[in-house]
């Protein structure tokens, strides 16, 4: 936000303000979300898998919306993942998250999903992951 000098030498004159239109890459991130989330419910018979992406990790888990329970995770973190990737942050470590997770929604009798990729465009760290998933075993 930009703030000029007062306009004029009134006392009760106003300092003009003038605020920047553009939105930062993460309010817009967020945006995309919400619009997501307002369609996209989780359910028993088929969980939501939420995604989320950092600069140095990607996390993602799968969610009964309903009964509000994580029926599975994975992320960069973990010890199986961590010892296949060097670095958390790229497409090398996504897919090992994603099929990460496909295992874990294995032991849990999950095969179907619905996908939110967490206001994230569908690209990259993103796709490499929903492939590694459906590789896996997971349906959506």
């Amino acid at each position: 936000m930009l703030t000029l000098p007062l306009l004029g030498t009134h006392p009760t004159a106003v300092p003009f303000v003038v605020e920047s239109k553009d939105k930062s890459s993460r309010e817009r991130c967020r945006k995309r979300h919400l619009r997501i989330r307002n369609r996209v419910q989780g359910t028993a018979e088929r969980p939501r898998l939420a995604v989320f992406r950092s600069n140095n990790h990607i996390y993602c888990q799968v969610i009964d919306d309903v009964a509000q329970r994580t029926l599975a995770a994975a992320n960069t973190m973990q010890t199986q993942v961590k010892e296949k990737v060097s670095f958390g942050g790229n497409v090398e470590a996504a897919m090992a998250v994603g099929a990460a997770v496909a295992e874990a929604c294995k032991k849990v009798d999950v095969k179907k999903v619905v996908f939110d990729r967490g206001g994230n465009l569908y690209h990259g760290r993103i796709k490499a992951l929903a492939d590694a998933a459906r590789e896996g075993g997971l349906e959506f």
